[in-house]
This record gives C-alpha cells, sequence and structure tokens, in this order.
C-alpha cells in the first residue's frame, strides 16, 4: 500500500472478542484496522471489516519480543501507515493461590500484561512523539486497581500497566499524545466467561455482561477527545456489576 494518507490504528491482542471490537469500531471512522495476535484467527476478523468496506491488516507477533515488536512497527509504519492509534488489549487473567503460584506463571502473566506493553508503547510513543500527535491507550481490568484473592500474578501484570501509562501519560500528553487507560471491572460476554461462570451468566439479564461493542465505543470516545478536556483513565462495568 505504501500511502501516507492511511491512518492505522493499531491494536495488539486482537482476539476474537474486544480487540476484534475495537478494530471494527476505528475501521468503521476510515481507519485502516491493524491487529496482532500471537496465535489463532485473524483472518476472521479482517474478512469482516472488508465486507462491511473498511480495511484491515493481521499479523501474527509476540509483544514480549523486543526484536519483534521493532520489526513490526516497522512494517506498519512503511508499508500500510502511520500509527494514529494504538491500543494494547494483551491480558493474562489467570487465577492460582500463592502458595501455587509459580515463578513461571507470575514471570509469563507479566510479561504479557507489563512487557509487552512496556515495548509496544514505547516502539509506537517514538513514532507519534516524530509527529507530534497519536493516541495510545491501555486495557486494564479490575485488577489493576483492586487485589483480589487468587490473582497475584494478574494484578501485579495490570498494576505495572497501570503504573506504565501513567508514567507515558505524564511525559507525553505535553508532547500531543493523548494516553489513556480503561479499566475493564467486570465479565465480557465471551465464550470463555460462558463456560466458565455459566451460574453468573445465567443469573444475569442480557445486558448484565459487558458487550465487546460496546467497550469499544469508549475507546473512539476517548481517541475523540478534544486536547482541552482529556482523559487518562476511564472504567466500564455491566449496571448490575456490584463495585
Amino acid at each position: 500500500m505504501n500511502n501516507e494518507q492511511d491512518k492505522v490504528a493499531l491494536v495488539a491482542g486482537a482476539g476474537d472478542y474486544l480487540g476484534s471490537a475495537i478494530m471494527r469500531r476505528f475501521a468503521r471512522e476510515g481507519f485502516h484496522a491493524v491487529g496482532t495476535r500471537r496465535r489463532g484467527d485473524l483472518e476472521t476478523t479482517v474478512k469482516a471489516i472488508e465486507a462491511a468496506g473498511g480495511t484491515a491488516t493481521g499479523i501474527h507477533n509476540d509483544a514480549r519480543d523486543e526484536e519483534q515488536v521493532a520489526g513490526l512497527i516497522e512494517r506498519v509504519e512503511a508499508d500500510i501507515g502511520p500509527i494514529e492509534v494504538f491500543v494494547y488489549n494483551i491480558g493474562g487473567n489467570v487465577k492460582f493461590s500463592i502458595l501455587e503460584t509459580t515463578a513461571r506463571v507470575y514471570t509469563k502473566v507479566w510479561e504479557m500484561c507489563a512487557l509487552g506493553g512496556f515495548l509496544t508503547g514505547r516502539e509506537v510513543a517514538r513514532r507519534m512523539a516524530e509527529r507530534e500527535r497519536g493516541t495510545i491507550i491501555f486495557t486494564g481490568a479490575t485488577a489493576s486497581v483492586n487485589a483480589n484473592d487468587g490473582y497475584c500474578a494478574f494484578a501485579g501484570g495490570k498494576h505495572a500497566l497501570r503504573a506504565l501509562a501513567g508514567c507515558m501519560a505524564r511525559e507525553l500528553m505535553p508532547k500531543n499524545i493523548h494516553v489513556g487507560h480503561v479499566v475493564v471491572d467486570g465479565p465480557i460476554d465471551t465464550q470463555w466467561t460462558r463456560e466458565r461462570f455459566p451460574d453468573l451468566v445465567a443469573s444475569r439479564p442480557p445486558d448484565g455482561l459487558l458487550q465487546p461493542d460496546d467497550i469499544a465505543e469508549s475507546y473512539w470516545a476517548l481517541h475523540s477527545q478534544k486536547r482541552s478536556a482529556w482523559t487518562f483513565e476511564i472504567d466500564v462495568r455491566p449496571w448490575v456489576e456490584p463495585w
């Protein structure tokens, strides 16, 4: 393509639910949506966006690998267009007792939640800083702000990601780069949620679970804000969610 007029929304962690919903939302606004994930299907989302009249690209990439990340950003910027929006949507939600949490589990979750956010966020920020514009949004979770029984690895990683987002916001917002953090507080309506928590799902009304397309609207709203009133952090939760 190599068209400098094609603005890119890059989503790291373009899974089947929230990540792909964010891609679709920005594609609707004329962005070329680029989605990455370490493994798994990307073609389905790309084809859905193209069928709706948008443009999209799927790239398999490991956000924990510094060399791969540098190559990804270089490829996108050179072959597709300037990254105007970057969303880091990679998680690592596992539950283990502290007595059963191994160093391997803790390290792996931290790498997915925090290290990947640092590597990709840094590389994207370098490009945005040169242009003095852009939006960077990190996906957080309940664990970003509240520690809970069984989630020492996940909470540790998400707390670290939130700290990264805060540091980047303080440094980059004066350079006209909007940095935001979205706390997703509650269960998202996914196959994993329905299989793991069938009683919870059965007890809730149809809109009692977070809908990926509805969450994606918040990402678009953050990007669309005027810089005289930029928001750093928002939280989204179902109306029946206790908090």
